[in-house]
């Protein structure tokens, strides 16, 4: 995972801006970005709300995302970071399904279900089967914002100033967010953090 890196390839970023200013005189050209971050977008959705919940809620953000081109502003931020913002936003809209989920991996971690889903993919890519209870636990009690802010880190693999953009606000709080969340994880999976890879990051 590149969670250190804090700047995207500049030239991508560049020619992501140009491809969303094309797309407003040629529409088509706007397929050049689904192309290249669908398969990101849709694992980060998927890693929050399910596969089949990212099958549908992928298109649905690319939709957004193409009606509202216009309001992009290279200014404020790189297409990657725009895209992901507008991910975030729609998955805030399906919290009862995540909510449901966490309660699935904490029965989890009682005892093994004798029909798995998805839910239970889901529940084996974020985490160790020896810590799901208590991560679920972990994850179910931390606010709204600090869940995001890790979420997008952990499924997403964005840099401090991308998840700054996603959810509107400076890099640096999302830096000191980070810091709160990984010593609360830590305290709460005894010194283990599965979600960040490392346990003294």
């Amino acid at each position: 995972m590149s969670a250190l890196r804090t700047v995207s390839d500049p030239p991508r970023e560049a020619e992501d801006a140009h491809v969303i200013e094309e797309s407003l005189r040629v529409p088509e050209r706007f397929g050049v970005l689904y192309d290249r971050y669908v398969t990101d977008i849709h694992r980060f959705v998927a890693g929050r709300l399910g596969t089949q919940a990212a099958d549908d809620l992928t298109a649905e953000i690319f939709l957004a995302a193409f009606h509202g081109r216009a309001d992009f502003d290279a200014r404020r931020g790189v297409v990657r970071g725009w895209l992901y913002g507008i991910a975030a936003n729609v998955v805030a809209q399906h919290r009862k399904r995540e909510t449901r989920q966490l309660q699935i991996m904490r029965r989890a971690a009682a005892a093994e279900p004798a029909d798995t889903g998805h839910e239970d993919l889901v529940t084996g890519r974020v985490m160790a089967a020896s810590v799901k209870g208590r991560l679920a636990s972990a994850l179910d009690a931390m606010p709204d914002a600090d869940r995001d802010v890790l979420l997008l880190l952990a499924l997403a693999d964005l840099s401090y100033q991308e998840i700054g953009q996603a959810l509107d606000i400076p890099a640096g709080t999302v830096g000191s967010r980070l810091n709160r969340i990984r010593r609360k994880l830590r305290a709460a999976l005894g010194g283990a953090n599965p979600m960040l890879g490392e346990a003294h990051g």
